[in-house]
């Protein structure tokens, strides 16, 4: 199964411009005054167009003490999966390993059952990291675990991940226009059940890229290429959802879908409808967009 209708997103409590994640993600780009007010308002709308649509969103407000101020993402700390397994990461800011709070995970329990937990956490003693399915994109069909290297994404815990979950790893090295490592692999690829969006021009090494390009062919599904600049305006930051009824959305920020040209909203939606909300805040400040305020819930429904 790739798609969920059941998500978990956390409500911000103190959401602003975090230093500690700066230093190598490109994509913040503003520090507002008055941005908790102005995200928050963005990601109340945001799970108001969810669940308009009939998907599951559980919400969990996000607390004062400790301060973690992109809680709003909480995919890259947690992820879930249809075995009742639950995965918690190696995070590289010292203030995001704060946001593995047990009222989250107690929480989904009230619904979920979860069978057993896998803590890589322990490899930030080692200063190597692997946040989520941030630094990874999931083929969860064909158990494969994409993902572009960099401060934020080991190979060492990326094979440990799928060694114990039992993926393939395909890692590349994808870097932006001015040649820094993409800090998260969900910001240049989206993995849908028969699609996969990316932008393979961040791939510069033509092996690497040949790899990529052959393992989603094999995969069964269609390649949709988009461009650096759509690729930096969360373009590559999507993900595909479905509803209590079946029906299957591609989900993305306002900013994203407007960038893209007619030619590939066509393709998108010759597959799925395609939903949207306004995150400006929350991409200039947090660096992150859409697919990284949600998180997947696999897990077998109580």
């Amino acid at each position: 199964m790739q798609t969920t209708s059941h998500l978990l997103m956390i409500r911000p409590v103190q959401f602003t411009f975090n230093a500690e994640t700066a230093v190598n993600n490109a994509f913040q780009s503003t520090k507002d005054s008055d941005a908790q007010e102005t995200a928050l308002k963005e990601f109340d709308d945001f799970v108001s167009v969810l669940g308009k649509n009939g998907i599951e969103v559980t919400v969990i407000n996000d607390t004062t003490e400790p301060h973690t101020p992109d809680s709003i993402f909480p995919n890259n700390w947690i992820s879930f999966h249809q075995d009742g397994r639950i995965v918690l990461y190696p995070m590289f800011a010292a203030n995001r390993r704060l946001e593995r709070k047990p009222n989250v995970i107690e929480g989904l329990k009230k619904k979920f059952l979860v069978s057993d937990q896998v803590d890589l956490s322990a490899y930030e003693d080692k200063d190597i990291f692997l946040e989520g399915t941030g630094s990874m994109v999931l083929d969860r069909e064909k158990k494969l675990a994409y993902a572009c290297l960099s401060q934020r994404t080991d190979l060492n815990v990326l094979n440990d991940f799928c060694s114990q979950l039992g993926y393939t790893p395909i890692s590349f090295t994808a870097t932006d226009v001015k040649g820094f490592p993409i800090y998260h692999t969900n910001v240049m690829m989206s993995v849908a059940d028969r699609f996969v969006v990316i932008c393979l021009e961040t791939i510069r090494d033509e092996g690497e890229q040949k790899k990529v390009v052959t393992t989603i062919e094999k995969s069964g599904k269609e390649l949709i290429a988009i461009s650096l600049d759509q690729m930096d305006h969360f373009a590559g930051n999507m993900l595909q959802v479905e509803n209590a009824t079946g029906n299957k959305f591609l989900v993305m920020s306002s900013q994203a879908y407007h960038s893209l040209d007619k030619e590939r909203l066509k393709k998108i939606e010759y597959y799925n409808p395609i939903l949207h909300s306004s995150l400006d805040t929350i991409e200039r400040n947090g660096g992150g967009s859409a697919r990284c305020m949600m998180a997947e819930v696999f897990l077998p429904v109580r």
